[in-house]
């Protein structure tokens, strides 16, 4: 069963809230530890872009979960927001009905 929220929960806001303010690191300081630009670690926890898999993978490493986790909650954004987005579209598809289904 899938955990709702009464909003869509950026990945950037968990590694924020649940991660680097729980053990005072900076966007900058984790940036560093990942090998990654500081500018990203700073984009992904202003919840300005997602997670891609090569962070997640770094992410996983470092905090001892698993690529998947980070992944799980990319994903899990995405098909909540787009989804609210593309809703009127979406609801004008018809489902594919095979023939012997049909009658």
């Amino acid at each position: 069963m899938a955990v709702r929220f009464a909003r869509p929960m950026h990945p950037g806001e968990i590694l924020r809230e649940e991660y680097l303010v729980p053990l005072g690191m900076s966007a900058g300081k984790l940036a560093k530890a990942l090998d990654l630009p500081r500018t990203r670690i700073e984009r992904i926890v202003r919840e300005e872009i997602g997670i891609s898999t090569d962070t997640a993978l770094r992410l996983g490493r470092f905090f001892s979960t698993t690529p998947n986790f980070w992944l799980n909650l990319q994903q899990a954004y995405e098909v909540e927001t787009e989804g609210a987005r593309l809703a009127e579209e979406i609801g004008q598809i018809a489902p594919y009905a095979p023939a012997d289904r049909a009658a």
